[in-house]
């Protein structure tokens, strides 16, 4: 099932994204409720996913954002072969970081180039969106606590984040963090072995593809850690880590990340 938060005519809505068999397109299903709160009900209006008006949102408002830093051994050896890392492996510990929810952005939304920085690269990962209230939670009941998974790129101010000694403006900016296009239910999503694509102005980034198949620790052991430190509330995003090598964007650039079993998530960089 995909779940999309969507405005129409500036009103913020959600609705189910359901595919028309007679004529292949997608529709929203118009939902009354809050889907992270309890029971939703269709209301009976559907609406053209193209229709003049619509405009997808970053699918969750988290009130807060964590992140894996180095959790795919290509990604680890990528960043010590670039002179971004002094390590040349993954850690065997996880590295945690946060973004505030005022990084998160939705599709076609603009990432924003701010002037501190000289070097913007795109991270393309696969998010997790917590479905209800999580605190020390075991391992082998962790999915228990999801609600779905969308797709993100971690966009990271790779000078910044040499200089400083907290990653905060590195990855905390406004606008890092876009989400999108909707959310995928765990139920039709294989998470455990999801890949993950890159193209930039249309040209495919062979370098940044990879699948969660190679996550160093994977999903339920990530939820399993953050929650033995942090309670994680319903619409919590864990972004889970990028599999590959990064690279820069530029003012003017769109940056394409996709995920087999979600979709496209589309964003253009501008200049601050």
């Amino acid at each position: 099932m995909r779940l999309a938060r969507f405005s129409k005519d500036d009103t913020p809505r959600y609705a189910f994204v359901q595919a028309d068999e007679a004529d292949g397109n997608d529709y929203l299903v118009v939902l009354d409720g809050y889907p992270l709160a309890g029971q939703v009900s269709p209301t009976g209006e559907r609406i053209p996913l193209d229709a003049d008006g619509v405009r997808l949102l970053s699918p969750v408002i988290p009130s807060k954002v964590y992140g894996l830093a180095k959790n795919y051994e290509a990604h680890a050896r990528y960043m010590y072969e670039q002179g971004q890392s002094t390590v040349e492996h993954a850690p065997e510990d996880m590295v945690i970081f946060m973004k505030p929810s005022t990084s998160v952005i939705g599709p076609d939304d603009p990432i924003v180039y701010p002037p501190c920085s000289h070097d913007m690269n795109f991270e393309p990962e696969v998010a997790v969106v917590i479905g209800r209230i999580a605190k020390s939670v075991p391992v082998e009941r962790a999915m228990d606590y999801v609600l779905g998974f969308t797709c993100v790129n971690d966009v990271t101010l790779r000078d910044l984040q040499q200089g400083d000694p907290m990653w905060t403006r590195a990855k905390g900016f406004d606008t890092s963090c876009p989400l999108g296009p909707w959310l995928v239910t765990k139920d039709e999503f294989d998470w455990r072995d999801a890949a993950i694509s890159f193209t930039l102005n249309g040209e495919m980034v062979e370098k940044a593809s990879g699948t969660t198949a190679n996550l160093i620790h994977d999903i339920p052991s990530q939820i399993a850690f953050i929650s033995s430190f942090s309670t994680l509330l319903p619409g919590d995003v864990i972004l889970t880590g990028t599999p590959d090598a990064s690279g820069s964007l530029v003012p003017g650039d769109e940056a394409v990340v996709h995920v087999e079993g979600i979709g496209d998530l589309r964003n253009v960089v501008v200049r601050g």
